[in-house]
């Protein structure tokens, strides 16, 4: 049967809909903007990632940088994996974790050489929690099961002889969620960052069981460096993207120089006021979290063993397996020229 006038007319506005369609969405991968998922963007841990944008560096370099915030690195995690994001500001050990699961993700700036976590009880189970070997059946905040804060729980009560089968592991977020399960009495302890860890302090609500906010409690922790925030993105998008990366590298770079020449009151200047509902707090817990940063966003020489030995150690999906750590980072991009 010949089509009619009529049904060739609507297959050609169809068409020209369609091309329209794609033609917008090929747009759109192509504008040039990378959006970025932050486990926490409130975190110190994590203030590279807002400081950067507010010092314009992501600018300077011609990047459309959008950041975005989940409140469980595993969350962000996901985002990554499902190409929704081209990049996480996240803990390094989650590359490690996914080498085990066939998903190649790489580490180009490290912000962190240590974990800038801890373990808080509740002033109510201080009494009977007076190190990781009295968790036993008690219940553990963490950020998120999978989280590098659960990841870290595990290792340190198993450091014990505690397995993750004998207390209760709890996600609880961070920041407000966090204070919340504390007070409400839903955890007994649990592992969290600045500036939460002050205002418990201040508040009186808790206080630190195992600090790894500096080198030194880090190594008496965990038994050496143990890096922890980084940016991390795809080897795929590594590969096809270097230019991009080695901007967002160098702009990270400039602004861990930035955190390293300037006073914690300085850099408290640059941040969101939102950020800092509690100005003094917010300064003095900086103060505190100023040694975990590093200064060139490279991987520190030990660090990788350390996470892998840590990830063993309780993690079946790593123990045992054989792990390409050269695969997990890369100091390319933050060294490139």
């Amino acid at each position: 049967m010949t089509p009619s006038f009529r049904t060739l007319r609507h297959i050609a506005v169809a068409s020209t809909l369609l091309f329209g369609i794609a033609s917008q969405q090929a747009t759109a991968a192509d504008s040039g903007k990378i959006t970025i998922m932050v486990g926490g963007i409130t975190k110190l841990i994590y203030l590279p990632a807002r400081l950067t944008e507010q010092l314009g560096y992501f600018k300077d370099e011609g990047l459309d940088v959008e950041l975005l915030s989940q409140p469980a690195g595993v969350d962000a995690e996901n985002e990554l994996l499902a190409g929704a994001v081209q990049a996480v500001v996240g803990f390094y050990d989650h590359t490690i974790d996914l080498q085990t699961k066939g998903k190649d993700v790489k580490a180009i700036v490290v912000f962190g050489q240590v974990p800038g976590e801890v373990e808080m009880v509740s002033t109510k189970a201080a009494d009977t929690v007076k190190s990781m070997a009295d968790v036993k059946g008690k219940t553990l905040g963490v950020t998120g099961l999978g989280s590098s804060t659960s990841f870290l729980t595990q290792y340190l009560a198993g450091q014990h002889g505690i397995q993750s089968t004998e207390y209760t592991m709890l996600p609880v977020g961070a920041d407000a969620s966090f204070i919340a399960a504390i007070k409400q009495g839903r955890i007994d302890a649990g592992m969290t960052t600045e500036p939460t860890v002050s205002a418990l302090q201040k508040s009186g609500d808790a206080k630190v069981l195992v600090d790894m906010r500096s080198v030194e409690g880090t190594k008496a922790a965990l038994g050496g460096t143990y890096p922890a925030s980084s940016l991390y993105v795809q080897a795929a998008w590594a590969d096809s993207h270097k230019a991009e990366a080695t901007k967002l590298a160098h702009a990270f770079v400039r602004t861990m120089q930035f955190i390293h020449t300037h006073s914690a009151e300085e850099i408290a200047a640059k941040m969101p006021d939102d950020y800092q509902k509690d100005k003094p707090l917010y300064v003095s817990a900086l103060k505190a979290s100023l040694p975990m940063y590093t200064t060139d966003g490279k991987m520190p020489a030990d660090g990788p063993a350390t996470v892998l030995k840590v990830l063993s150690a309780f993690n079946p999906s790593v123990k045992g397996k054989h792990i390409e750590l050269g695969k997990t980072y890369t100091n390319e991009f933050v060294g490139a020229k």
